[in-house]
């Protein structure tokens, strides 16, 4: 199959210029094919824009254990509508993923499921150092520093100095101090409010814990990437980059403050937590300056009546991958950001910091993950018209400006005219950790 797309403006490594994309075998042929190209397709893109597909490095699909709130064929399918062509998912599923055939058998589970293309990360527990050195087909390691549940929290110092001693997978963290969290609670009498979610789980939480885990890759000189950046105060961590420390933000903290509560409730409850107006500026100033290099959503679905529940026992987190890269066309329509930025922090980075192969870029050989984007289209974030199995958006009601209108997954359309191909399967991910992450030269 050979699908010509002519007169796009594409988003390529060394700017933006309008060219023909071929599309053979599921890869991009040529960048700047003739417009006489033979293809079994070919499509006008004029007025349009195509960019790299994007990749959420963050997203929690809650396949196998929990999949009441999302699995990995609905969560699939926002990311398809969404323009996200591969996504990379936590290990804190039932039973967590701490071991390579558990690792494995969501790697199976999404080969008969997922319409985009998936990789896993490997959890670190207390005592799983052996299982995380010899682990295999996965971006890296995932480890909770701070509240989880069961195996997973590794908040103790000399099972952290192991892992970032011993293994050399990268690895990412959820940075947030128990101890502080522990005692913000106890002061707080476990907190009766959302506002006061954001006390207990404070910038000196996020702060802490990121310092530590920083000390630790520096020490150890182990690639590390720090999850959710929420604070001002982490971003002071972030202002020397020695070629081993990368950083992401998600939506949520670019664009929700803790004047939200009042309005939203539970549905911005998540860990780490929202914090405030200063903060959302500071983040954006750290993805403009580079000291933050990834956005992420960190989708983390649960029901309706789950959130509805009254706080503490109201669950943390939020959907976003449907409509996390609409979010940024529409703030490069404000004029907050370019769409090349926009292309940098979404698509070119995680595939760098992760090791992706073949992905994250328009250019000949990689792999023809696609996404056709509108910026003159304004449509309006709607609950019942969310495709993640939640059903439920944050963001319902708010209309955007920019929006993506068709997807590739390996040169299949799965995304177009509104609708996505349920029956097309994504790949697994590969990962070349050979290549050196995001601050090698490529």
């Amino acid at each position: 199959m050979r699908t010509l797309i002519k007169n796009a403006q594409c988003v390529l490594p060394t700017g933006t210029q309008q060219v023909h994309v071929l599309i053979a075998d599921g890869r991009i042929a040529s960048v700047d094919a003739p417009a006489s190209t033979a293809a079994d397709e070919i499509i006008d893109a004029t007025g349009l824009h195509l960019i790299p597909g994007v990749i959420d490095d963050q997203v929690h699909f809650r396949d196998p254990g929990l999949t009441h709130k999302e699995d990995l064929h609905t969560g699939s399918l926002a990311c398809a509508k969404g323009g996200v062509t591969t996504f990379l998912e936590m290990p804190n599923t039932k039973p967590p993923a701490v071991t390579q055939d558990l690792l494995e058998e969501k790697l199976a589970i999404a080969a008969s499921k997922s319409v985009v293309n998936y990789g896993f990360y490997i959890g670190a527990t207390p005592k799983n150092v052996d299982v995380l050195k010899a682990a295999r087909r996965t971006p890296g390691i995932k480890i909770f520093i701070g509240s989880s549940t069961g195996d997973l929290l590794v908040d103790d110092q000399e099972a952290l100095e192991r892992i970032f001693g011993e293994t050399t997978l990268p690895i990412c963290a959820h940075c947030e101090d128990e101890t502080t969290v522990k005692a913000n609670a106890a002061r707080l009498n476990g907190g009766s409010s959302y506002v006061e979610h954001s006390q207990i789980r404070d910038h000196a939480a996020a702060r802490i814990a990121t310092a530590r885990a920083i000390d630790l890759a520096k020490r150890h000189r182990h690639r590390f990437h720090v999850l959710h950046v929420s604070t001002a105060d982490e971003l002071e961590l972030l202002t020397q980059p020695d070629g081993l420390i990368t950083a992401e933000v998600c939506p949520h903290h670019l664009f929700f403050n803790v004047d939200d509560y009042a309005r939203l409730k539970s549905l911005v409850q998540m860990n780490p937590s929202i914090k405030t107006a200063a903060d959302n500026e500071a983040l954006w100033g750290g993805l403009l300056d580079g000291r933050v290099q990834v956005i992420a959503t960190d989708h983390a679905p649960h029901t309706l009546e789950e959130k509805a529940q009254p706080y503490p026992k109201s669950p943390s987190g939020l959907p976003a991958v449907e409509n996390s890269l609409a979010l940024m066309l529409d703030s490069v329509n404000r004029g907050r950001c370019s769409l090349e930025q926009v292309v940098a922090w979404m698509c070119d980075a995680p595939a760098r910091v992760w090791d992706i192969v073949n992905k994250g870029r328009i250019a000949e050989g990689y792999d023809a993950d696609l996404v056709l984007v509108d910026m003159q289209k304004k449509a309006t974030i709607r609950n019942a018209e969310q495709l993640t199995k939640s059903g439920w958006s944050p963001w319902d009601g708010v209309t955007l400006h920019g929006w993506p209108v068709r997807t590739w997954v390996h040169g299949a359309t799965v995304f177009a005219d509104g609708q996505v191909d349920r029956a097309h399967r994504g790949r697994e991910a590969q990962f070349d950790h050979a290549l050196g992450g995001y601050w090698a030269t490529r």
